[in-house]
């Protein structure tokens, strides 16, 4: 028996959908959404084809599983802890902003914003799920805290959309040049230190 057939007998089946999304977002990278098969995945994971059907219908589903796992179901988190917590605004802003920044240094999201991008132009549906699934909670959720600051006359009056699309606009910099300009050689971005400083300037800025 081979080394490779050893490990794929000692795999764990909870393990599975995690190696299949880990394959598909490798091929995805590296071959674009069009052109990366569902045997592609299974052969890179290690696995049938009918293995992967078990878990995933379609390329988009792997997508869209790829994407929860990354940040949607994260983001979900943070809006449930900021609806609970009672006070000033300003720590819950930045204990979110800081959290975003993390997932944008300890996952591959930068990866999956310039693989949206890129594809979205000819399968719109892939920017319709990233929209659905994380874009339509972040902002809401910055919006809400926003508002929230400006009725307990913690910030002074400001739009709220238009200020949670500026607080947004600095991680989605981040996560660009993370994804699309280090890997040609530019100096890399401290994404921590860039996040509390951005935060920073926005909270001085709805300062009274």
């Amino acid at each position: 028996m081979t080394d490779q057939s050893v490990n794929k007998c000692q795999r764990r089946p909870e393990d599975r959908p995690a190696e299949i999304l880990a394959a598909a977002l490798d091929l995805f990278a590296e071959k674009g959404f069009s052109a990366t098969r569902m045997e592609d995945v299974a052969k890179r994971a290690g696995i049938s084809k009918g293995a992967v059907y078990l878990y995933f219908t379609d390329k988009t589903a792997l997508l869209r599983a790829i994407v929860e796992t990354t940040i949607a179901r994260e983001l979900q988190a943070v809006g449930a802890r900021a609806e609970s917590e009672p006070g000033p605004v300003s720590p819950i802003i930045t204990a979110a902003a800081t959290q975003i920044a993390r997932r944008l240094t300890e996952t591959r999201l930068p990866e999956i914003l310039k693989l949206i991008i890129a594809e979205s132009g000819a399968h719109p549906e892939l920017a319709q799920l990233y929209f659905d699934t994380t874009i339509s909670v972040a902002l809401p959720l910055f919006e809400g805290l926003i508002r929230r600051g400006i009725e307990s006359q913690e910030f002074r009056p400001a739009d709220p959309a238009y200020t949670a699309r500026s607080l947004a606009g600095g991680f989605l910099l981040a996560a660009l040049w993370r994804g699309v300009f280090e890997p040609i050689g530019k100096p890399p971005l401290d994404i921590a230190g860039f996040a509390q400083h951005h935060i920073t300037l926005i909270l001085r800025g709805l300062a009274p």
